[in-house]
C-alpha cells in the first residue's frame, strides 16, 4: 500500500481540527483529510493523485467539482484496486461506509485524532450524492457510449469509464452468442442428432436414475456459441471438455457442410493453471474412449493438449493493457476453451470476447465458489450467481433430454429463467471426494452446505469435530506456537489425524501417512544418482523430488504478520536448518524451493511455476565436455516442463530474477494447484482478505489430506460469515436484459 513520507503525527494535527461538515465544504479541507488517510495506508497514492487531477479539470473549465464528488471519485478509484469494478453507493452506506477505505482490524492500533468514513459521511444522503454528481464535464449520467467523461454513473453506481465500457462491451458481446445455434435448434435435425449420438458412444453406461451431469454439460455446450461448466474439485470439469470437444470435433468431421476439423484453442489465465490444464488433458485425451465414432484415432488427434496463457494467446504488448488481437484482428479460432475462469478478471474477459470471431464459440470452465481474480471483477462469480437453482426453461430442458436422455429435475425448470441460465451447466457429483471425505463434507460446509437452519461455522465446526481420517484440527495455545507451527510443517502432522493418518484406503490402493516437507528433503538426499549417471536418470531424480515436494504446502491467507508468508517461510527455513535437512545459511542451497512471480517468456517460466534448487555433476551442463574435476557440482533448478511429457527444464538460478522461496504460499496464489497433504493457518486477528471463499479455495487445494491451524477460532468463524462481495453490474446486466 502506497504511503506518503510525512509522519503520521504531524498530518494528524493538521486535520485535528476538520469535522465532518468543514471537510464536506471545502475541497481544500478534503484534500488535507486524504492526505492523511494516504499516510495511514487507507488510500492510495493514485487514489488521491486522481482527485486531483479531476478538480484541476473542473476548475479549468469553470465547472468545480462538489466535494462529495471528489471524495466519491477517490471511493470508486480505491475499491478499484481491491476488486471492485465500481463504487456502489447504496451498499457502501448500507455497510456504514467504513468499508470504502482499506481499513485495519478494530484491533490494530492506530493513529488518534483520525477522522473514519463512517463519522465524515454519517449524514449523506442518496439525494447528496446524486446532486454531487451532477457535473457533465466528469460524470456522465446517461451511459453514453460515445461520452468521454472520466466518471459514468449507472444508478446509484459510479465507474470509471473504462471498467463500465468493460461491463457493457462483455454484455454486447453476449448477447449475440447466447441464442440455440442453428444446426442446433432442432433436437430433431441432423445437428443435434448427430450430437446425440457422440454423446452415447462417448457416455456409454446404462442410463441409470441419476442425472449423469457431465454429459448434459455437454449437450448444453454443444446447443450455443457461449457456455460455461461449473463444478467443485473432483466433478469433472477436465473430462467432461474433453468429451465435449470430441464430440464437436466428431460433428464437424462428418458435417458435410464444413468437412474439416474445427480449430481449437485452450487458455488459462496464468501460466501455472496453464501447465497443470496441459498435463491433465493430456492425461485426459489420451484415456479418452470413443466408442464406435468412427475414426478414432484421426478424431482423438484432433483434440488439442497445448494449453497457452491468456496474455499469449491474445498477444501482449510490452508496456501496453491493448494486444494485437481484437475486432479488428481477431483469433483464427472456431473453439476457445478457457479453464480456471473465476481467476478472469473482468478487462481480460471483456479483450478476449473482443478478439473472438463472431461464429467462434467461447467455453468456460471454473468453479464459482472460488476466490475471484485479483484484480477487478469477479466475472464467473456474476455469470453463475444462479447456478445452483438451474433455471433452465422448458424448452431447454425439453432439447437436453432428447440429446442426452436424461430429463432435468423439476426444481430446476422456470420460465422465468434467463438467456444466461440456459448457458450454464453445473457439475454436481465428486468423484474426488465422497459421503465419507471430510475435505468433501468441510468443503461443501464452508460453501453453506447443509446451513439452512443452522450457521456456515457451526456445520464447519461439526465437521472438524467428526473425526474424519482426512481432517485435522490444530489449535495454536500457549509459548510453542512457533516450534508447533514448524513441526507440523517439517513432520507433516500424522499425529494430529485420527489413526495417525496410518491404513487410510483410496480407491485400490492404501494411502501414505500425511507428510511434511522432511519427505522431499529426505528422498532428495537418499536417491541421489551416482555423479556419473545419465542426464536422463538426473531428469528422473529431479522430477521424483519435485513429485514429493508436492506432498506437502502450507498456505496463508495473508502475506506479512506472524501468521504471513513471509514469517512462516523464515520460520520453517530456520527449522530445517536446525533439523539437518539443509545447508546453507542464505541464498541459494539444495533443496530450496521457489515460487516464479511473474512470467518470464525468455526462460519459458509462468507467474505460479514452482521449482527447487539442486546440486547436478557440472559435466551435464558443458555439452562435450568432462566435469572440472571427479565430484564437481554446480546449482541448477529444476522446473517440470508443464507439457505432460515428465520432463525436466533447467535454470541457472542467476537467470531467476522473480523467484521467492515457497514453503508457504498464499491462497491466491495457490489456485490453480493441487496438493496430497494441505495445511491452511489463519491469522490470530480479522482481515479484509478473510472470506468464505478463501477458506473454501484452501480447503480444495488438498487432495488427500488437509489440516487446518488456528491460533484464534473465532477468525475462522469470522471468515466463514463474510463472502465476496464485489460491487459490480455485470451480474444484474446480463441476468436482467439476456431474456
Amino acid at each position: 500500500m502506497a504511503r506518503t513520507d510525512a509522519p503520521v503525527d504531524k498530518l494528524t494535527d493538521a486535520v485535528e481540527a476538520l469535522s465532518p461538515s468543514s471537510v464536506l465544504a471545502s475541497p481544500d479541507n478534503l484534500a488535507r483529510l486524504l492526505a492523511q488517510w494516504l499516510a495511514l495506508g487507507w488510500l492510495r497514492a493514485l487514489d488521491v493523485a486522481l482527485v486531483t487531477f479531476l478538480r484541476q479539470q473542473a476548475d479549468l473549465a469553470n465547472q468545480p467539482a462538489d466535494t462529495l464528488l471528489l471524495l466519491a471519485a477517490a471511493l470508486t478509484s480505491h475499491q478499484l484496486g481491491r476488486g471492485h469494478v465500481c463504487l456502489d453507493l447504496k451498499a457502501m452506506a448500507e455497510d456504514g461506509y467504513n468499508n470504502a477505505l482499506s481499513l485495519p482490524p478494530e484491533d490494530v492500533a492506530a493513529p488518534e485524532r483520525h477522522l473514519l468514513p463512517s463519522e465524515l459521511m454519517a449524514r449523506v444522503s442518496d439525494e447528496d450524492w446524486l446532486a454531487s454528481l451532477q457535473n457533465p464535464l466528469l460524470v456522465d449520467q446517461e451511459g453514453d457510449p460515445q461520452g468521454n467523461t472520466p466518471l459514468v454513473r449507472q444508478g446509484m453506481r459510479l465507474y470509471l469509464r473504462r471498467y463500465w465500457q468493460y461491463e457493457q462491451q462483455i454484455h454486447q458481446r453476449l448477447a449475440t452468442r447466447l441464442a440455440p445455434l442453428q444446426a442446433m435448434e432442432d433436437a430433431k435435425g441432423a445437428g443435434a442428432q448427430a450430437l446425440a449420438r457422440a454423446l452415447a458412444a462417448l457416455f456409454p453406461s446404462a442410463l441409470a436414475e441419476d442425472v449423469d451431469w457431465q454429459k448434459v454439460a455437454c449437450g448444453n455446450a454443444a446447443r450455443q456459441a457461449f457456455s460455461i461448466v461449473t463444478g467443485g474439485p473432483g466433478t469433472g470439469k477436465t473430462t467432461t471438455v474433453v468429451k465435449l470437444l470430441a464430440a464437436l470435433q466428431h460433428i464437424a468431421l462428418t458435417s458435410p457442410d464444413t468437412g474439416r476439423a474445427l480449430r481449437i484453442r485452450l487458455a488459462a489465465p496464468t501460466g501455472k493453471a496453464a501447465a497443470r490444464l496441459n498435463e491433465s488433458i493430456a492425461g485426459a485425451v489420451n484415456g479418452l474412449e470413443l466408442g464406435d465414432l468412427p475414426d478414432s484415432e484421426t478424431l482423438r488427434a484432433a483434440i488439442p493438449t497445448s494449453v497457452t496463457t491468456l496474455h499469449r494467446l491474445l498477444g501482449s504488448k510490452p508496456g501496453s493493457r491493448n494486444f494485437r488481437h481484437h475486432r479488428d484482428n481477431p483469433l483464427v479460432v472456431d473453439v476457445l476453451v478457457i479453464d480456471e475462469a473465476s481467476m478472469v478478471d473482468l478487462e481480460m474477459m471483456a479483450k478476449v470476447l473482443d478478439a473472438l470471431p463472431d461464429q467462434a464459440r467461447l467455453i468456460l470452465l471454473g468453479d464459482k465458489d472460488q476466490l475471484a481474480s485479483v484484480d477487478a471483477g469477479a466475472v464467473l462469480g456474476d455469470m453463475c450467481q444462479r447456478a445452483d437453482r438451474g433455471g433452465y426453461r422448458a424448452a431447454s430442458a425439453s432439447w437436453l433430454e432428447t440429446v442426452t436422455r436424461y430429463r432435468l429435475p423439476e426444481h430446476l425448470i422456470s420460465e422465468a429463467g434467463a438467456g444466461l441460465d440456459q448457458a450454464v451447466a453445473m457439475l454436481r457429483r465428486s468423484y474426488r471426494f465422497g459421503v465419507h471425505s471430510g475435505i468433501g463434507q468441510l468443503a461443501s460446509a464452508v460453501n453453506g452446505g447443509g446451513c439452512e437452519e443452522r450457521s456456515v461455522a457451526e456445520v464447519a465446526r461439526e465437521v472438524l469435530a467428526a473425526d474424519y481420517r482426512d481432517l485435522a484440527l490444530v489449535r495454536l495455545r500457549g509459548s510453542d506456537i512457533e516450534q508447533t507451527i514448524g513441526r507440523h510443517c517439517i513432520e507433516g502432522g500424522a499425529g494430529c489425524f485420527p489413526e495417525r493418518g496410518v491404513g487410510r484406503i483410496q480407491g485400490d490402493r492404501v494411502l501414505e501417512p500425511p507428510m511434511g516437507y522432511q519427505h522431499y528433503l529426505r528422498l532428495m538426499k537418499s536417491t541421489r544418482p551416482s555423479h556419473d549417471a545419465p542426464a536422463e536418470t538426473w531428469d528422473a531424480w529431479a522430477s521424483e523430488v519435485l513429485t514429493a515436494y508436492g506432498q506437502f504446502q502450507l498456505l496463508c491467507a495473508l502475506r506479512r504478520g506472524p501468521y504471513g508468508v513471509e514469517a512462516l517461510n523464515e520460520l520453517i527455513t530456520a527449522g530445517l536448518r536446525r533439523a539437518g535437512l539443509i545447508g546453507g545459511t542464505e541464498g541459494w542451497y539444495a533443496g530450496r524451493p521457489v515460487l516464479v512471480t511473474r512470467n518470464d517468456y525468455s526462460l519459458g517460466l509462468m507467474n505460479g511455476d514452482i521449482g527447487i534448487a539442486l546440486d547436478v555433476p557440472a559435466r551435464q551442463w558443458r555439452a562435450g565436455e568432462q566435469a572440472l574435476e571427479p565430484g564437481h557440482c554446480v546449482m541448477r533448478v529444476a522446473f517440470p516442463a508443464g507439457d505432460g511429457s515428465g520432463r525436466i527444464r533447467w535454470v541457472l538460478p542467476s537467470r531467476l530474477q522473480q523467484v521467492e522461496t515457497v514453503y508457504a504460499m498464499t491462497v491466491h496464489k495457490s489456485q490453480g494447484s493441487e496438493f496430497v497433504h494441505t495445511c491452511l493457518i489463519l491469522p490470530d486477528r480479522i482481515s479484509p482478505v478473510l472470506t468464505r471463499e478463501l477458506v473454501y479455495t484452501g480447503i480444495t487445494r488438498a487432495r488427500h489430506w488437509f489440516s487446518l491451524l488456528l491460533p484464534d477460532e473465532r477468525v475462522f468463524e469470522q471468515a466463514l460469515a463474510r463472502q465476496v462481495r464485489r460491487s459490480s453490474g455485470l451480474g444484474e446486466l446480463l441476468l436482467g436484459s439476456l431474456a
